[in-house]
């Protein structure tokens, strides 16, 4: 799979934020919009129509729940995965009910994140052809 679309990618670290994207290097050549909060990520979102979103659940100003909230309320088809450190069953749970694609802890490591992320966006945009786990 070889992914080429727009990211945004909304995380109130900027560290995290590089770090994704040079993972998202090993999918492809997307292009890496950022966001530093949730409401930035939203109107980054209206300007620039990305592919993919990708939105940390805790930063300042909107949540990452709720800059889902608002993405899914004008695109429901949208593909929106949730990047958290700390994740627990009902955070989980309303991101499901709000439409998210995927829920990816950011502390896996590098090898499995990289895979996750590979597996949901052939999923979302390739749905025939998923990728094949590593071999140990």
């Amino acid at each position: 799979m070889n992914f080429d679309g727009t990211i945004l990618i909304a995380d109130d670290e900027m560290h995290v934020r590089k770090y994704i994207s040079l993972l998202l290097g090993r999918i492809g050549h997307p292009v890496i919009v950022e966001a530093a909060d949730g409401l930035a990520a939203v109107n980054l979102w209206r300007q620039v129509s990305p592919d993919l979103v990708l939105l940390d659940v805790n930063m300042p100003l909107l949540d990452g729940i709720g800059a889902l909230a608002r993405i899914k309320a004008s695109d429901c088809s949208m593909p929106v995965i949730m990047l958290t450190s700390l994740a627990n069953r009902s955070t989980v749970e309303e991101c499901a009910r709000l439409g998210a694609t995927g829920f990816l802890r950011k502390d896996l490591p590098r090898e499995e994140l990289i895979f996750e992320l590979r597996r949901i966006i052939a999923a979302v945009f390739e749905p025939a052809d998923p990728p094949v786990p590593p071999q140990p």
